[in-house]
């Protein structure tokens, strides 16, 4: 299993980035999908959650409003539109998937993750 993630860059204060998580092996519909992110120095965060066929979704108040997952199951894809990006926004941004039954926030919970892409927005 793999989870490929892409999209990352430099954006100026509410520019907008869209990140990409592509997954290998067995089908995404079996599970969950999030995007967590950490900034230097700083915890490993919950961004946002997807269920297993997109109809569900969580966000951290921080990202609320401005961030939108979503999914392709026939593609494999997980997507994050970010809008209205801001310089705490700048971290590396990692997908990640869940067998949970429930949607979780928790790191934890999550078996396998990408690589990570970074993120940074500064003008």
């Amino acid at each position: 299993v793999q989870l490929q993630a892409s999209g990352g860059g430099l954006v100026q204060p509410g520019g907008s980035l869209r990140l990409s998580c592509v997954a290998s092996g067995p089908t995404l519909s079996n599970y969950n999908m999030a995007w967590f992110r950490q900034a230097p120095g700083k915890e490993r965060e919950f961004v946002a959650t997807i269920s297993r066929g997109g109809a569900s979704q969580r966000y951290s108040d921080s990202v609320k409003g401005r961030f939108a997952i979503s999914r392709d199951n026939a593609q494999k894809t997980v997507y994050l539109q970010m809008n209205n990006l801001k310089p705490e926004d700048t971290a590396v941004y990692y997908c990640a998937r869940s067998a949970a039954v429930e949607l979780t926030t928790a790191p934890s919970m999550y078996d396998f993750w990408g690589q990570g892409t970074q993120v940074t927005v500064s003008s």
